[in-house]
């Protein structure tokens, strides 16, 4: 390989380390695009896992959608498929949970609780914004769907990195965000603001996340608002003050 082939290579594994700090508009249209850009091989493996699963994805077809060698992913990624897999997923769960956490602090303003009569409204709106990430990040729910198949063969400290990178800090600014309506009189938590979250989670996307396969198979618009408003409503009457 002649200086400038082994400059560009090197450049464009330098890159393809690089964690993107906004969110793709889509897959690129060919790897070249890793040597023009600052995108992370997350970007482009991630449409492999998302595609193959963790089990089925080769170390093979991971690299050639990066576009470098099996042997410059290693160098990177020591620990192979499970450190890329464990990479990629932390990646796509963080761009995940600053969408879910900027949709909770702008409905549920710290500073400003609702007043009662708008409370089932502003939890709807919650609602109805956290289930409409499925799709505004189709690039992440295909990998947590592949988690939920395959938990027995991914690695657990995989599975941890992606809770802690994701659906941890969500719930626990949503259990902050219930606590905060407590203390305004607008809900009784019974004395567990976290199982209360979790109940809120479950009702408002258990149903539509096993019908849709996570946003694979999407609802018609009025039956997916039926399910929303529906889990609210029995949220509200578990968890309604007075």
């Amino acid at each position: 390989m002649n200086r400038r082939g082994a400059t560009r290579s090197t450049r464009r594994a330098a890159i393809c380390i690089v964690v993107p700090t906004t969110s793709p508009a889509g897959a690129p249209s060919s790897p070249a695009a890793v040597a023009l850009r600052p995108r992370s091989c997350c970007q482009y493996s991630g449409p492999v896992f998302g595609r193959e699963g963790y089990a089925r994805a080769s170390v093979d077809a991971l690299a050639a959608a990066t576009g470098v060698s099996t042997r410059t992913l290693y160098n990177h990624f020591p620990g192979g498929k499970a450190l890329l897999f464990q990479a990629v997923l932390t990646w796509t769960s963080g761009e995940a949970r600053d969408a879910q956490l900027a949709r909770l602090r702008a409905v549920l303003d710290p500073e400003r609780p609702p007043r009662p009569e708008d409370l089932e409204r502003d939890l709807v709106s919650l609602a109805r914004g956290l289930i409409r990430l499925m799709a505004d990040y189709a690039y992440h729910f295909p990998l947590v769907r592949h988690i939920h198949a395959e938990a027995d063969h991914v690695p657990p400290e995989v599975l941890t990195a992606c809770h802690e990178a994701g659906p941890a800090p969500v719930g626990r600014a949503l259990t902050e965000a219930l606590a905060r309506l407590e203390e305004a009189g607008l809900l009784d938590l019974h004395g567990d603001a976290a199982l209360a979250a979790g109940h809120f989670m479950a009702l408002i996307s258990h149903t539509i996340v096993q019908f849709t396969h996570y946003g694979v198979l999407p609802l018609p618009a009025t039956e997916q608002d039926r399910l929303i408003t529906g889990g609210v409503s029995a949220f509200l009457r578990a968890y309604r003050a007075g």
